[in-house]
């Protein structure tokens, strides 16, 4: 029953249990002492009994909301990051390996194994109250999609708009969900006072393509057209052509930053894809099973730019790669961008308007000068340019 991938992971999942899903398989994560591995033994139950993988969300007692962050390569020291793991389950996320913190798989277990931190307004709440707390745009998104589908039912992004609303805080945001939209009248009102800023990931505008490598994320005209919508409602809104893809979505950059350009974004930016710890193996699986006319030809150009292994993790080049290929496609990008009118005038969030909340209770009243490890931020809001 199956086999041993090159790339070391284990067996793939059953096609008809991980439908709807991003991941091959489940394997253990790099910190288990034991690893899992499933064979034929003739008990197999019948596939029809069997359920497709379902989503469980366990609730999370937080000590903190609020992340800092001194990573160099980076334009902000704060986030937010409501949930851990992603229904969205995009294949190449870099958040995957956050999952083996807390013993589950980056794998399967990434995407229907959620926690969700419901006391997030509270804490939030109290942190800006404290008397310690100096503002700063926070960024939301840098991590795991705050509008990931469980939004829909736990609202804690909701909820933390409305206390950045409330106190004239600044907030940065990016999604791949056209969710959004349901916030836009917060949105609308932080964006009179220029406290917001919104940006869509697009990977890829093959809607085919978007449905296997990220299945559970908007698609990609509903992504533009959620650009669009914000832009009419004066949000500003921007696009992030996250991850590029060598060999396979490489060749949509210009496509995507012409469509979201025509949608209303005027910020622009683009993040070369990234395989760090068992994300390496998720995506040689996934890459066998879907496009496997291209496997090698894809993880050969990873190599090229990220000298000759799968990733670098340095400072100012886990971004951006190096090397021929890597120099050609930021070349394109930044043509691009230049072209078509990208980042003429980059908005700087006001924070002069900041009011600190009434002071909150000493329950969960422990100031943001930290935060949980799995929560430290990879992602740039918004490339150079």
């Amino acid at each position: 029953m199956g086999f041993i991938s090159p790339m070391g992971s284990a067996n793939p999942v059953r096609a008809s249990l991980r439908r709807g899903r991003g991941a091959v398989s489940n394997a253990s994560g790099r910190h288990e002492p034991l690893s899992r591995q499933a064979v034929e033994d003739g008990w197999a139950e019948d596939e029809a009994d069997l359920a497709p993988l379902a989503t469980h969300i366990t609730l999370e007692k937080a000590r903190r909301i609020i992340t800092k962050n001194s990573s160099p390569d980076i334009p902000f020291d704060r986030s937010i990051n409501p949930y851990r793991g992603c229904e969205h389950g995009c294949i190449y996320c870099y958040a995957r390996p956050s999952h083996a913190n807390m013993g589950l798989s980056p794998g399967l277990d990434f995407e229907t194994r959620l926690f969700a931190k419901p006391d997030a307004a509270n804490l939030l709440r109290a942190e800006l109250a404290h008397p310690r707390y100096r503002c700063a745009p926070i960024a939301i998104g840098t991590n795991t999609d705050p509008y990931q589908p469980i939004e829909r039912d736990q609202k804690l992004m909701r909820s933390i708009l409305e206390i950045l609303d409330e106190t004239s805080h600044p907030v940065t945001i990016v999604t791949k969900s056209a969710l959004i939209l349901r916030d836009i009248e917060l949105l609308s009102s932080l964006a009179q006072r220029n406290l917001v800023k919104v940006a869509l990931s697009v990977t890829t505008l093959d809607h085919r393509l978007a449905r296997r490598m990220e299945p559970r994320a908007s698609t990609p005209g509903r992504r533009i057209e959620a650009m669009k919508a914000l832009a009419e409602a004066g949000v500003p809104v921007g696009v992030m052509v996250a991850p590029v893809i060598p060999a396979l979505t490489d060749h949509e950059g210009e496509k995507i930053l012409a469509a979201a350009y025509a949608a209303g974004a005027r910020e622009a930016g683009w993040v070369m894809l990234r395989l760090p710890h068992e994300i390496k193996d998720l995506f040689a699986e996934w890459l066998q099973e879907e496009r496997p006319d291209r496997a090698s030809r894809v993880l050969n150009l990873v190599r090229d730019m990220r000298g000759g292994r799968l990733n670098d993790a340095r400072f100012g080049h886990r971004m951006r790669g190096e090397g021929a290929y890597a120099e050609m496609v930021t070349a394109r990008l930044r043509l691009a961008i230049t072209k078509i009118g990208y980042n003429r005038e980059i908005r700087k969030l006001d924070c002069s308007l900041f009011t600190p909340p009434p002071k909150a209770s000493a329950k969960g009243d422990r100031g943001s000068n930290g935060g949980d490890a799995g929560d430290r931020l990879q992602y740039s809001l918004f490339g150079d340019g």
